[in-house]
């Protein structure tokens, strides 16, 4: 699942293998840009934003991606064979003489000017992967609505950028609350700590082929709760709780983890 860190993991590859580089090939297979071809141009630079890729190309041009649930983006060898999906599911083409950059399953695909780049990213709140990261913002934006759910919170994007489910369940596990229990009720301190944890955690997983939020190495416990209902909790023993609302997934335990249940839908 397509978060911060791994977002962060895609635009290094992207920017590896098309930066500083001439197009050779571009085809973008969505109505609205089906007809722009950016061969000779050269790619400048990858940029993660949160969850937003901007793959900037000069003559002030980025395309701007975004991999939401499943899309994703595939690098190869100029002429080694594409295994990352059927053809009807390419989005996206970008290649040169050594590489070429697939993007599969892209819900979010556009052509726009580079100055225009603040007005699909300008509402995000500080990226935790990026230069701009400011906890004490971080903070003030999510504790900006008391009543607010805390995943609901961290989920905004508006808030703090890069984190989905994954973190969203392990980071209100390490806090010792459940994802429903209101932000203003949160204990004094446990917001900032909260903060530095995501970005703690996510600066650590950005080199890592597997997402790790234990510290443990045994085999099979990267995660403290996500993806382990029915599992002992870690901490307490308790039987670990998944949740549907919607898209949205959340883990979490009964034991340990304290203020409200699930909703139902």
């Amino acid at each position: 699942m397509p978060e911060g860190d791994t977002v962060w993991q895609t635009a290094r590859r992207l920017r590896e293998a098309l930066a500083g580089r001439v197009l050779t090939r571009s085809d973008l297979r969505v109505p609205r840009f089906a007809t722009a071809d950016l061969t000779g141009r050269t790619v400048l630079d990858v940029t993660p934003r949160g969850k937003h890729l901007l793959t900037r190309i000069e003559d002030g041009l980025t395309l701007h991606s975004h991999l939401r649930m499943d899309g994703s983006w595939q690098v190869y060898a100029t002429g080694e064979r594409w295994r990352g999906g059927p053809a009807h599911q390419i989005r996206a083409i970008l290649g040169n003489a050594e590489r070429t950059a697939v993007g599969y399953r892209l819900p979010v695909l556009e052509l726009i000017r580079t100055a225009d780049e603040p007005e699909v990213v300008g509402h995000l709140g500080p990226d935790l992967l990026g230069p701009d990261w400011d906890p004490g913002e971080a903070v003030r934006r999510l504790t900006s609505d008391p009543a607010r759910p805390l995943g609901e919170a961290l989920l905004d994007q508006r808030n703090l950028a890069g984190i989905g489910n994954v973190y969203k369940s392990e980071l209100a596990f390490l806090a010792a609350v459940t994802p429903w229990l209101p932000v203003g009720e949160l204990p004094p301190g446990v917001p900032e700590r909260l903060v530095a944890t995501a970005h703690r955690l996510l600066d650590a997983n950005k080199d890592r082929p597997d997402r790790r939020t234990t510290t443990t190495r045994r085999p099979g416990q990267p995660l403290h709760v996500y993806g382990r209902e029915g599992r002992r909790c870690p901490r307490c023993g308790a039987a670990v709780r998944r949740a549907e609302l919607g898209d949205r997934v959340t883990y979490w335990c009964p034991g340990c983890q304290k203020g409200p249940s699930a909703p139902t839908n």
